[in-house]
């Protein structure tokens, strides 16, 4: 279908209530046989490595499964105080160096860092600096990593639409990752400020942070929430962060003159967990 004609249709779709049924469906514990037959399924049209996780016994909810751990020892942290590395498997959608305060979603769209991030002044920190935006599709590991270490000085949780964030709809709705629902990390960092934006989507029952449990799950809230820590989170480089209980997105910023992203970084790079995709300048 061509993108435009299928992002039409969507908007006549009630895409949160839709996400929100998605959700509670995953959290639903279902029958031993009927689980784990949803889940092979699942794992057959996707190509997802069962082997890189528990068994699939071991989930008591499809949600479970689809925010699965690792399997010890599959992923390598790239070493280095000054090294930025992936905080999610993934695909790059676009990566560079925000200009005049935006960001490119795609060919011929672009968007604001401040509207992203729903804070004017964390934005005037952060425009003028890097960042990567990277896809995580379905047969993805869905746990999100902290891509350098520090701590954790606030977050930001800022309700939206519910859009999908797959490449069709990346190329054709304006703005799309400033106006879908998010969760937005903000570290301090060795590089400076460093912001990890997890973008929910449709059928994304929730995004989950695990560094503070009162952090709300996102498609729950309607009305925008955030805090500033008295005392910073401390959390190391490849520590989980959190999951996307479905998929969706992540964008990666960083503080202007601090940091640069590794060249091999261009949309439809592959990039896994704690490999390193920048460093220090």
């Amino acid at each position: 279908m061509n993108d435009r004609l299928l992002v039409g249709a969507l908007r006549l779709v009630p895409k949160n209530l839709v996400s929100r049924a998605a959700g509670a469906l995953t959290r639903w514990r279902a029958p031993r046989g009927l689980r784990i037959a949803a889940m092979r399924a699942f794992a057959a049209r996707y190509g997802v490595d069962l082997a890189a996780s528990p068994e699939l016994e071991t989930y008591a909810t499809f949600g479970e499964f689809f925010a699965r751990p690792l399997r010890s020892g599959l992923r390598s942290i790239a070493p280095g105080d000054r090294v930025i590395v992936s905080p999610v498997d993934g695909t790059v959608s676009e990566a560079g160096v925000s200009t005049a305060g935006r960001m490119v979603q795609a060919k011929g769209i672009d968007y604001a860092v401040r509207t992203l991030l729903g804070d004017e002044d964390m934005a005037g920190r952060l425009e003028g600096g890097a960042w990567a935006t990277i896809y995580l599709s379905p047969r993805d590991y869905h746990r999100i990593h902290f891509p350098l270490g520090g701590a954790v000085v606030g977050w930001r949780h800022i309700p939206g639409r519910l859009w999908p964030v797959n490449p069709a709809s990346v190329r054709t709705v304006p703005g799309l990752f400033g106006v879908n629902e998010r969760l937005v990390t903000v570290m301090r960092t060795p590089l400076g400020l460093c912001a990890v934006v997890a973008v929910g989507a449709t059928i994304v029952g929730r995004v989950r942070a695990y560094y503070d449990a009162s952090v709300p799950a996102t498609n729950t809230a309607r009305t925008a929430s955030g805090r500033a820590y008295e005392k910073p989170i401390p959390v190391e480089k490849g520590q989980e962060l959190g999951a996307f209980e479905m998929g969706s997105t992540v964008i990666l910023l960083l503080e202007p003159g601090r940091a640069e992203l590794d060249p091999r970084l261009v949309a439809g790079a592959s990039v896994r967990v704690g490999e390193a995709i920048g460093r220090g300048t």
